[in-house]
């Protein structure tokens, strides 16, 4: 079972229900949607949906001054929110991340750059919709355990 920081956001767990019910009506075999919303369950490890959905509702929402940890730009940090304001629609925020340490954002062995405060925008999962090129999000945070 995965613990609350590892949860995606209700709204993002019903969205894989949704893709689920269509991959699964692409193939010639329906099912409901409360069967859809039960397999996700299943899939990050709970017994049933409302017990998913309980522990995805009970995460707690990013605030200023709170401890976090995650990736920037590949590299795992641990730190504090800076600072946190809405920006657009969609439940984009800017956050402001410090550091506990610098973080080396370059990955070759003749150059670095060090950060340790950052600002990203960020969106509903806590992930930075703008991602490398490998394909992974310029950010990810999450609340310390």
């Amino acid at each position: 079972m995965q613990t609350n920081s590892a949860l995606p956001s209700v709204a993002q767990l019903k969205a894989e229900a949704r893709l689920l019910r269509k991959h699964s009506q692409a193939q010639g075999q329906p099912i409901p949607h409360s069967t859809a919303l039960e397999r996700i369950a299943q899939y990050y490890g709970f017994r049933d949906w409302n017990t998913l959905h309980t522990r995805a509702s009970n995460a707690p929402e990013l605030q200023v001054g709170m401890r976090v940890e995650g990736r920037y730009l590949g590299q795992l940090f641990t730190g504090y929110v800076h600072g946190l304001a809405a920006c657009g629609g969609n439940g984009h925020r800017r956050i402001t991340l410090q550091f506990d340490a610098p973080v080396d954002v370059v990955q070759f062995d003749s150059f670095s750059s060090w950060r340790q405060r950052v600002s990203a925008v960020i969106n509903a999962e806590d992930r930075s919709p703008q991602k490398t090129s490998n394909g992974l999000p310029h950010l990810t945070v999450s609340p310390l355990a």
